[in-house]
C-alpha cells in the first residue's frame, strides 16, 4: 500500500487523475494503440485487441464526448480488488475494467453504475485450459461435465453464478485472478472462463502462465457489463455525466456493439456451440 500512496502522491503533484490497470492490460491497450490517441480509433480489428482494452478506449472516448478532459495517469499491477476499495474510498475516479451489473449494484451507496457498455444476452465467455491438459480436448458437450473442474471466486457474481450453475465435478474458489490462471495452468482446476481473444489466436500468456480457448465451446454470461464511477472522488459527479452522455452517443451510432463485435468479443454463433445454452434457456 505504501507503493499506492507513494504513487498517489506523485499523480497529485503532476495534476493527473490516477487510474490502476492491470498490468498486461495496460501492455496490450499500448500495443493496439502503437502511438494513436484514443479518439483516433474507429476500427478495433488488429493484434492485442481484448475485452479489456476495448473498455478502455470507449471509456476515454465517452468521456470526450461528454466533455470531460482531465488527464489521466496510468499505474499497474494486479489491482483487481483493490480497485474496488480505492473506488469506495474515493481515491479512484473510475474503472477502466467494466463490471458486471450484480457487481456494480452491491458498490451503489459508494458509485455511478453506467448505462451497459455490453448489454444481457450479449456476453459469451471462452473456456480456457493448459494446452497439455488432454481431458480439455475430449470436452465437447453439457453432459459431459460432471468429469470437469472450474475455478473462480464468488466476489464475481455472475461467473460464480453461471459456473454454479453447470453440473461440475468441483468448483474452487480462489479470490485473485492470477493465481486462478495458475491453477488451470498447472491442471489443479481443469479450464476457467475468460474474454476471447481471437487476435492473439485465442491464447493467453503471462508470467509462465499459457492458455487456449476452446475452439468450438463458449458459456454465455447472462449479464450486462458497466462503468462505475467513485461518488466521493472530487471529479466523480462530473465524470459520470459525461460519461452517460458521451455513451448514448457512441451507442446510437452503434459504435459500442461494433467495436466488441470487430473485437471478436461477440462471437460467430455458427462457429460455436453454448456449452450452458440448456441452462440458459430455463432461466
Amino acid at each position: 500500500m505504501s507503493a499506492l500512496l507513494g504513487n498517489a502522491a506523485h499523480s497529485f503533484a503532476s495534476n493527473k487523475i490516477q487510474i490502476y490497470v492491470r498490468d498486461d492490460v495496460y501492455l496490450d491497450y499500448k500495443r493496439f494503440l502503437n502511438g494513436r490517441s484514443v479518439t483516433e480509433v474507429t476500427d478495433f480489428t488488429g493484434q492485442y485487441i481484448r475485452r479489456d482494452v476495448v473498455d478502455m478506449i470507449l471509456t476515454q472516448q465517452a468521456l470526450k464526448l461528454g466533455g470531460f478532459d482531465k488527464e489521466f495517469e496510468y499505474q499497474t499491477g494486479n489491482v483487481n480488488f483493490r480497485n474496488t476499495k480505492l473506488l469506495e474510498q474515493g481515491k479512484l475516479l473510475l474503472s477502466m475494467d467494466s463490471y458486471w451489473l450484480e457487481d456494480a449494484k452491491a458498490l451503489e451507496d459508494f458509485v455511478y453504475v453506467t448505462e451497459p457498455l455490453i448489454k444481457k444476452g450479449q456476453y459469451y465467455a471462452g473456456i480456457f485450459y493448459a494446452q497439455h491438459n488432454k481431458k480439455m480436448h475430449r470436452l465437447s458437450d453439457f453432459t459431459q461435465l460432471p468429469e470437469y473442474t472450474s475455478v473462480s471466486t464468488p466476489r464475481w457474481r455472475t461467473d460464480w453464478e453461471t459456473l454454479h450453475n453447470l453440473p461440475l465435478k468441483k468448483l474452487y474458489v480462489e479470490h485473485e485472478w492470477i493465481s486462478q490462471a495458475r491453477m488451470v495452468n498447472m491442471a489443479w482446476a481443469d479450464f476457467m472462463l475468460m474474454p476471447l481473444m481471437p487476435s492473439l489466436n485465442n491464447e493467453f500468456k503471462l508470467e509462465g502462465i499459457e492458455l487456449v480457448a476452446h475452439p468450438k465451446l463458449v458459456v454465455l454470461l447472462d449479464g450486462s457489463r458497466h462503468l462505475v464511477v467513485s461518488k466521493t472522488h472530487k471529479y466523480g459527479a462530473s465524470a459520470y455525466k459525461a460519461l452517460q452522455k458521451g455513451l448514448a452517443e457512441l451507442s446510437s451510432k452503434g459504435a459500442i456493439f461494433k467495436a466488441y463485435q470487430q473485437a471478436g468479443f461477440i462471437p460467430d454463433l455458427t462457429q460455436y456451440k453454448v456449452l450452458n445454452a440448456r441452462v440458459a434457456n430455463t432461466r
